[in-house]
């Protein structure tokens, strides 16, 4: 099991306010009453043999997805330490969901966001980036993983080095964002299970893994942590190669992943989640995004496993909904490029 020293590992000393401090009360004046609009989360059971499943709806979050949480969670504690101000410009690396997010909540605070994307990007989630930001950056080079990850962070590194009061939420090594996980996600699971046996949890940034591995294990001491990942990813040494589904795998190893308490990983082939995918929606009534379909194929293959005369209480969490995949992992015709 991986393992660090303390639940605290995640948190950051504040440094000195670098702004006028009537300025930053402003913005975090702001972003106390956006933080008003994060409700929890509902969880459903599913009905699969052998044990007792439940998924957790994370895409009902009001931009749809579990990256609401961190993206509001980054900003408001980037406000409190004075490290950002209404002149601030954030940057950020993402495949979708977190850039949305961040784009959705900097326009309502009033901050300008630049996003960097890539041709992975679903075209629903591109399409609402270039209405809401005033920049888009679209990275086409591929990185020596067939990925596009390491491109996109270069990319970052040369916008922020060049443009005044620029900040990188940095999803990838920010802990902040294993806070956020660790107060709001695997606080909400807490509250609404007496138990757990075993969760699923589809692993890219490594933020969402870490913090509520961190909280579960606290709340439930014998719970078992399964790590999901796609098949070409290299966060868990599996080769690099070409990938066409994004929200779950990474051409790097994530830094948050240290923090994660993690018992065992499954990696699953794009073929396998588009099958589960399809199956969650016309078996369960769920639609849902490639990373919630990796994380119940991971079930199903580990259905084995599970202590089945005891039915086994197992959490499945449902990062984000499947309408921005239509094109793609709902789309025979897509579909036939994967190998």
């Amino acid at each position: 099991m991986r393992s660090v020293a303390t639940t605290q590992a995640f948190v950051r000393p504040f440094p000195a306010p670098r702004w006028k401090p009537q300025r930053v009360t402003v913005l975090r004046r702001r972003l106390e009453l956006l933080g008003k609009i994060l409700r929890p989360t509902p969880h459903v059971p599913l009905a699969v043999e052998g044990m007792q499943l439940f998924a957790k709806l994370e895409y009902t979050n009001p931009v749809g997805s579990i990256k609401d949480r961190p993206a509001y969670w980054i900003l408001k504690r980037a406000a409190e330490r004075g490290e950002i101000s209404d002149e601030t410009t954030v940057i950020e690396s993402s495949s979708g969901n977190f850039a949305c997010a961040l784009a959705a909540y900097t326009h309502l605070v009033g901050l300008n966001f630049i996003p960097v994307i890539d041709p992975n990007i679903s075209s629903t989630y591109e399409s609402f980036l270039r209405r809401l930001c005033p920049r888009v950056v679209k990275v086409e080079e591929r990185d020596d993983t067939g990925g596009f990850l390491k491109t996109r962070l270069e990319m970052v590194k040369h916008l922020c080095s060049t443009i005044p009061d620029a900040f990188w939420t940095d999803q990838y090594g920010n802990p902040d964002a294993v806070e956020a996980h660790y107060l709001l996600t695997g606080g909400e699971i807490c509250a609404e299970f007496d138990s757990l046996d075993y969760v699923f949890i589809g692993v890219s940034t490594g933020g969402t893994i870490a913090g509520v591995s961190r909280r579960l294990k606290e709340q439930y001491p014998n719970v078992q942590i399964i790590a999901v990942d796609s098949q070409g990813s290299v966060i868990f040494g599996d080769a690099p190669r070409k990938r066409h589904i994004p929200g779950i795998g990474s051409s790097i190893v994530p830094p948050l992943l240290s923090l994660a308490l993690i018992d065992d990983v499954v990696l699953i082939p794009e073929r396998e989640t588009v099958d589960a995918c399809r199956e969650l929606l016309m078996t369960h009534g769920l639609l849902v995004g490639g990373s919630s379909g990796s994380a119940y194929a991971a079930v199903k293959r580990y259905a084995a496993r599970l202590r089945k005369a005891e039915r086994p209480k197992v959490l499945l969490i449902c990062a984000d909904g499947g309408t921005p995949y239509l094109d793609t992992v709902f789309d025979p015709e897509w579909v036939t490029k994967l190998k």
